[in-house]
């Protein structure tokens, strides 16, 4: 993804200087012819199309303000009820994520979320320890992460 980035911004600089128009538009335009001839050749470039990759970038942060937006929702509904009936508890979240990175972000995405908050990672790391405000169903919260933040941070990593 870098490699293909940085020969874009390399295209787009060689198409500013070749017009002879030194302007922003001008570097626009070249970038932009860079994003066809990368997509025309990507067959001789060893990685995938880069823009697929920002893509899923793009999707994974709609994503987070989405939940973000709904998780605050939820937590004022909590603390507006006069009723207190939520159920707190921990659950053990199994994940597929296999690099630091990955797990770190998920961990981060989950306590960025209220209502929820990572507190350990297993030592295998193969387990995401996290407490949530109301756990009506285990098996939904862990469904709904893993198809989720999940799945998402696998779609920009993999």
């Amino acid at each position: 993804m870098a490699f293909q980035l940085l020969i874009n911004i390399f295209i787009g600089v060689i198409w500013m200087f070749l017009s002879e128009n030194y302007l922003f538009g001008s570097y626009v335009s070249g970038f932009i012819v860079g994003i066809g001839l990368i997509y025309l050749l990507n067959r001789y470039i060893p990685d995938e199309f880069y823009l697929l990759k920002v893509w899923a970038i793009i999707k994974l942060i709609f994503l987070f303000i989405k939940e973000l937006i709904l998780a605050n929702f939820d937590v004022l509904k909590w603390i507006y009820k006069p009723k207190m009936d939520f159920r707190p508890g921990i659950i053990a979240l199994p994940t597929d994520l296999k690099t630091n990175w990955e797990i770190n972000l998920l961990a981060n995405l989950i306590t960025l979320t209220p209502g929820t908050l990572s507190v350990d990672v297993s030592r295998d790391q193969r387990f995401i320890y996290i407490h949530a405000i109301d756990l009506p169903d285990t098996n939904e919260t862990i469904h709904s992460i893993k198809e989720t933040f999940e799945k998402a941070i696998m779609e920009v990593t993999r």
